[in-house]
């Protein structure tokens, strides 16, 4: 299970709303990169794909691909407006290294 914090679905919505795709969900995975070995990936998508795992919150639905799962499964994605660290922030009890910027982790 993903969980997405109240701050965290209403941006998504604010963001599908501006980019008029409401009827979309919200893409998250992981690949490889990054300073800590694997990237954070935020997509909007109009469907699930045949594998995906889905999931609903808010409103909102979440696509996951089966490998991206493997190491988000357990993960809060949280959304912050404070100017200097503000944006989405991923919540990983799976990361167990990250890196200073929060967009890459290892597992």
């Amino acid at each position: 299970m993903i969980e997405l914090t109240d701050e965290a679905v209403c941006e998504v919505k604010r963001l599908l709303k501006l980019e008029n795709r409401e009827d979309w969900g919200l893409r998250v995975g992981v690949a490889g990169g990054g300073c800590s070995g694997l990237s954070y990936t935020l997509a909007f998508d109009e469907e699930a794909k045949e594998k995906d795992t889905v999931m609903e919150q808010g409103g909102i639905r979440i696509y996951v691909d089966p490998k991206s799962y493997l190491f988000l499964a357990g993960m809060k994605l949280d959304y912050s407006t404070d100017l200097l660290n503000g944006g989405f922030k991923f919540i990983n009890p799976n990361a167990k290294r990250t890196c200073s910027c929060g967009s890459s982790f290892s597992a």
